[in-house]
């Protein structure tokens, strides 16, 4: 017992590294992509146009597109026009004052100062006084300065065109991640069915150890979601997808409710083991049945469709929660409880409103 503190660390450190990587697997088109764009600004300022280290360009054109897809207009929109704002104010000062330490504070100040009063956001505001501060340091003859804002524009035009290049993945991740919750949720209640037969207290810890690490799901669902309607705000070429994108936006929270609902009744089944609780058969039976459901719904989910098929399927078990015995045990009672609850989280996902999901359910046993 003594080694479970050191196991647990383990066992998180290992879902974090995961996830770690999943993270940055899920993030190669977008470095790939602002990758390419940079040097392609570059190329496009240093070869074409014939600017001497056109860097504005290759950075302007990785903040423009960053490692998400929300919002890229906006940061094309803020880059070009706090560069322009930074290099005007910078240019002035040096044309009138020169180049020190005092010049360089008064144009930070009002380059940030004019940013805000347009009302600007923090990139906008950042990029207007970092840009005052190289041209006044940098670029201190004010003819070099106007070749910075054409590095901005250069920058920001490629990736305005490379932001319309959006492959079909984003578009995908909702609902695979929505089915990778719903297959989790569905080996969540079908071990949890075993464990109330058979009673394994080491089982039951295990199991309830796996419930309890299951928040990065709904986290990362919460992010496909976000990115996928990113994707359809952004790019013209992905625009006709937005009703399926948002319909998968839609299940996050049934998803999330439905995932908490297993994680109680694990905690229940865990606590019911320990205590060499009982749990009534049926009780058992009903999870299992409800895992079959959850699978179907994960199947259907999968396939981008919503889980209509799978309704029946819910009803039934919905149904079999009003026939079963009652128990004088706590934790059994919230069993049922929870498995009722899991139901009408899932009938949401059928298509039913919340009234109809919940209308569903006989009343419980008496």
């Amino acid at each position: 017992m003594e080694a479970r503190p050191f196991d647990e660390v383990l066992t998180k450190g290992r879902t974090s590294l995961r996830f770690r990587r999943k993270r940055l697997s899920s993030k190669r088109w977008q470095i790939g992509q602002a990758a390419i764009a940079a040097g392609l600004a570059w190329f496009i300022a240093a070869d074409l146009f014939h600017h001497e280290l056109p860097f504005l360009a290759a950075t302007s054109a990785m903040l423009c597109l960053g490692t998400s897809y929300g919002q890229r207009l906006r940061r094309v929109a803020e880059v070009m026009i706090g560069v322009a704002i930074g290099v005007f104010v910078a240019d002035l000062f040096v044309l009138e004052f020169g180049t020190g330490g005092w010049q360089i504070a008064l144009i930070v100040a009002i380059s940030m100062s004019v940013a805000f009063l347009l009302d600007g956001g923090q990139l906008f505001v950042n990029q207007a006084a970092i840009q005052g501060i190289i041209v006044c340091a940098l670029v201190p003859e004010p003819g070099q300065a106007v070749t910075r804002w054409t590095d901005a524009l250069i920058g920001g035009s490629v990736a305005l065109v490379a932001a319309t290049v959006v492959p079909a993945a984003p578009l995908r991740r909702p609902r695979e991640q929505a089915a990778a919750v719903m297959r989790k949720i569905a080996t969540l209640l079908r071990t949890a069915g075993e464990v109330m037969v058979d009673g394994e207290v080491e089982r039951a810890f295990e199991l309830l150890a796996d419930a309890r690490s299951t928040d990065h799901l709904i986290r990362e669902l919460q992010a496909a979601a976000d990115e996928g309607m990113s994707v359809v705000a952004s790019s013209p070429f992905r625009f006709r997808h937005r009703h399926r994108v948002r319909r998968m936006a839609d299940l996050v929270d049934p998803l999330d409710r439905a995932l908490r609902s297993t994680r109680v009744l694990v905690r229940q089944v865990a606590v019911a083991a320990y205590r060499r609780q009982p749990i009534p058969s049926e009780y058992s039976r009903i999870a299992i049945d409800l895992a079959a459901a959850a699978t179907k719904v994960a199947d259907e989910l999968q396939a981008d469709r919503t889980a209509f098929a799978a309704r029946p399927a819910l009803v039934a078990v919905g149904n079999g929660t009003g026939q079963v015995p009652r128990t004088d045990e706590l934790a059994a009672e919230v069993v049922l409880a929870q498995l009722r609850s899991i139901v009408v989280d899932l009938l949401l996902l059928s298509g039913l409103d919340q009234t109809q999901s919940t209308d569903a359910l006989p009343p419980p046993p008496r």
